[in-house]
């Protein structure tokens, strides 16, 4: 069998821009070596905050329900390019990275789920970083598919 760059997973680089909104976006770059050659990947993550308003506003006297209910999600995209020149994309669904909710109308809380996206940033980072783990036997297959093994004996 091939001996990966697991261990890239680990070493490799974060960098992670501030989560001020919808369309902010982090990456991860690894190498793996590949007895066909080394593989530069490279992951980018892009954030996306969706709004919904639920309750009601109550009459005077009564208490309001009116809140907005938010998730962030994260679509990520990898970009991997063999030494051979080969290239290797994928788009990974986006998974709920975080939510959270706060009262009031959606269209006065954007800004404040924003900055509270942008405050979780170790959580969208680790998503990256288990999304890109989690894809490392599908792209070690492709490697393996477009360049075989390189085993003798």
């Amino acid at each position: 069998m091939a001996k990966t760059g697991l261990a890239g997973l680990v070493l490799g680089t974060v960098a992670a821009a501030a989560l001020a909104g919808p369309g902010a976006a982090m990456e991860h770059s690894v190498r793996i070596d590949h007895a066909s050659g080394t593989t530069e990947v490279h992951y980018r993550g892009d954030v996306d905050v969706v709004h919904r308003q639920v309750g009601a506003v109550a009459p005077g006297g009564r208490a309001s329900t009116l809140s907005c209910r938010w998730k962030a999600n994260v679509s990520v995209t990898r970009e991997a390019r063999h030494a051979s020149g080969s290239t290797m994309t994928r788009a990974i669904e986006g998974a709920r990275a975080i939510e959270g909710a706060r009262a009031g109308w959606c269209s006065t809380q954007r800004d404040a789920i924003a900055q509270e996206v942008a405050q979780r940033t170790e959580a969208m980072r680790a998503h990256l970083l288990a999304t890109a783990a989690e894809d490392h036997p599908v792209l070690m297959a492709e490697i393996e598919r477009l360049h075989g093994s390189t085993r003798t004996g």
